[in-house]
């Protein structure tokens, strides 16, 4: 069975939009991807500065001896 020239052009039409669709969605995850990785990055540069005022706070609770109340 023949089919007729408009259907090419419709079936091509749905191609290109499957397509860019495709492609629509790896830019979406990519972007996620790139959202996490700079939100891993600030986690991780706040666990940092947590972890050296825990020191100093260890260093601080070292030196006093005693507070009376």
């Amino acid at each position: 069975m023949k089919k007729p020239l408009e259907r090419t052009d419709l079936e091509d039409a749905l191609k290109s939009l499957d397509k860019l669709t495709y492609e629509e969605a790896w830019m979406a995850k990519a972007q996620v991807l790139k959202a996490m990785h700079t939100i891993k990055e600030s986690v991780r540069g706040v666990s940092d500065v947590i972890l050296r005022v825990d020191d100093w706070v260890a260093r601080v609770e070292d030196g006093v001896i005693s507070v009376d109340y």
